[in-house]
């Protein structure tokens, strides 16, 4: 796997700064002085470059780090990887340098490339709210930034849930990289709370530091690939919009639609367990050993091609729900972002196959061959037979499971076709 990247060989300065963490007023990599993070969003904000380092110092000592950078890169000379690592001075640097050489080399090694679409959207000196559908626990947003790097064009923050910051090592590991925490862990009294408090962060991001954030369109991934905007996400969204109308409150975080898409998913034969005990158990939940497979899965397996579609910013078509009552514009821009999402989806034979076979037809016989098709089948028995539940699938089990494996891969088909009508 991936060997530790060093900073283009470069040696680089060392800030020798005091600690200043969310509430103060660091810098960020050298640049205009940003506004401090106010005290009562600092808690889920990422770590400013005043602690940059002694954070850093901090995670490279921990004996959870140490044994997950072997473990995902397991020729790593870990001494000299840690002062490439100390050699890092802000968090640009961080996420260009390092994160950005392990992604590019993680994607040589575990898929066919990564391509991208509609850069020409993102328009130089705006910020923007990128809401995507949602596939890989760590790889989606990572891959992003990958994009952004590559474009030229500034990185972004990243939502993440707490659900996943099952050690305090990882938290220190993602506020390094500029990850911002959605709480997921609370009550239903603090939820609103927490709601008004991620809604407030993301608006103080876009309108006072003038960067862009990524989030996906739902809480964790559309399991079976049928990418829906939650309603209580766009519902956040707006909740700290300075007007009364919710289409407005929308337009000033400056939504841009992204459509991500994985020729194969590493987690398919896992979702199909999740599924398979779901249908046993309807209370049946995930447990934080579910979540580490799965993040370790996505990181590792092989993905196939890759594609980001950048589709068109939504203000234009909110401006034409202005004044909508409440509850029809929620469920209005929610279809808007849907739609753009779903027309730039980047389709592959797999796709097109599943669709036809859950529906019984060749309608999608134009894109796809022979050989594909075989490919497709060797695949999907593969696949169904890492499929690990207790007991095993027994009865009707595995037709359900054959079927919730290809509708993975057929409900983009099926979404995009209805988003061109």
């Amino acid at each position: 796997m991936p060997e530790g990247h060093a900073p283009n060989g470069q040696d680089i300065s060392l800030h020798n700064q005091k600690c200043q963490c969310p509430g103060t007023s660091a810098h960020q990599g050298g640049a205009a002085s940003v506004p401090p993070v106010p005290a009562e969003l600092a808690d889920i904000a990422p770590y400013d470059d005043g602690c940059f380092r002694e954070k850093l110092e901090k995670l490279v000592g921990e004996e959870g780090f140490e044994h997950a950078i072997r473990f995902v890169m397991p020729d790593v000379d870990y001494p000299q990887f840690v002062q490439h690592l100390l050699a890092v001075r802000n968090q640009q640097d961080f996420q260009s340098r390092i994160v950005g050489g392990f992604l590019e080399d993680l994607a040589r090694k575990t898929s066919d490339g990564i391509s991208m679409s509609g850069v020409e959207n993102i328009v130089e000196g705006q910020s923007y709210t990128f809401i995507s559908n949602h596939r890989d626990i760590v790889l989606d947003a990572s891959f992003l930034n990958v994009c952004m790097i590559r474009a030229h064009r500034p990185i972004t923050q990243i939502a993440i849930g707490n659900n996943l910051l099952i050690y305090d090592w990882i938290t220190d590991l993602v506020k390094l990289n500029r990850s911002f925490i959605v709480k997921r862990d609370v009550s239903k009294m603090d939820a609103v709370r927490a709601a008004q408090q991620l809604s407030s962060y993301i608006r103080y991001v876009i309108s006072k530091r003038h960067e862009s954030v990524w989030i996906a369109q739902r809480q964790g991934r559309a399991k079976d690939s049928n990418d829906v905007t939650q309603e209580s996400l766009a519902k956040m969204l707006a909740l700290a919009g300075t007007t009364k109308d919710f289409a407005s409150n929308l337009e000033e975080i400056n939504l841009l639609p992204v459509s991500i898409t994985y020729e194969y998913d590493p987690n398919d034969y896992l979702k199909v367990d999740e599924f398979v005990l779901r249908r046993r158990d309807p209370e049946f939940k995930k447990s934080q050993h579910d979540d580490l497979l799965s993040m370790e899965t996505g990181l590792l397996s092989p993905k196939g091609r890759i594609h980001f579609h950048f589709g068109k910013p939504i203000n234009d078509d909110l401006r034409a729900i202005e004044g909508t009552p409440r509850i029809q514009a929620v469920h209005q821009a929610c279809a808007l972002i849907d739609r753009e999402i779903h027309q730039g989806y980047r389709l592959y034979p797999i796709n097109y196959i599943a669709y036809d076979r859950l529906s019984g037809t060749d309608a999608m016989a134009g894109n796809y061959s022979a050989d594909e098709v075989k490919a497709f089948d060797d695949y999907v028995e593969r696949q169904l037979g890492r499929v690990n539940v207790p007991g095993g699938l027994v009865g009707d089990e595995k037709d359900y499971a054959r079927e919730m494996l290809l509708a993975m891969y057929a409900n983009p088909v099926r979404n995009q076709l209805a988003a061109r009508c």
